[in-house]
């Protein structure tokens, strides 16, 4: 049982031995090793601030970024609806100049043939009109190569001046 409970000597100078070392331990070296833990720990903190920081600023970078793209979204359907628009406008103001061409075109022709045809009814009426004189000179002539014809042509003249 000795060997288990130590001497009060060997306490006593285990204990001067440990206070020595602890003062000498607490003036030299736990000054340098909190200063440099204080040091890590405010490091470490800046860190933690920095990089919140940075997590914020990359939060409103990315709500100006969905802002932004929303409206370039809103840009293009915009320029889109107006460019539909436009095409639109443009085929109907063509679809109505082609129409109204067309009509112009369809006046023109009916106009066209309808005096082509006042041309060829003209035509066709002094054709009949001089058919008409040549035949009735023919008949006149059969007719009056005779006396007795002569004599009842004159007679019929002469009653149609009369009448007059």
């Amino acid at each position: 049982m000795d060997l288990l409970t130590p001497e009060l000597g060997l306490f006593f100078w285990t204990l001067i031995a440990f206070l020595a070392v602890f003062f000498i331990l607490r003036k030299f070296a736990w000054g340098p090793i909190l200063s440099s833990l204080g040091e890590r720990e405010k490091g470490i903190a800046d860190s933690i601030a920095t990089a919140q920081r940075v997590k914020a600023e990359m939060a409103q970078m990315k709500s100006e970024n969905e802002k932004l793209m929303a409206q370039a979204r809103e840009e293009r359907s915009t320029m889109l609806k107006e460019a539909k628009e436009i095409k639109d406008r443009m085929i109907n103001e063509a679809k109505e100049q082609a129409k109204y061409e067309a009509n112009k075109i369809i006046a023109d022709a009916q106009l066209q043939i309808q005096q082509q045809k006042n041309a060829a009814l003209t035509e066709v009426k002094n054709e009949i009109g001089n058919l008409a004189v040549e035949v009735a000179g023919k008949i006149l002539r059969q007719e009056l190569a005779a006396s007795k014809g002569q004599e009842a042509y004159m007679q019929l003249l002469s009653e149609d001046i009369k009448l007059n």
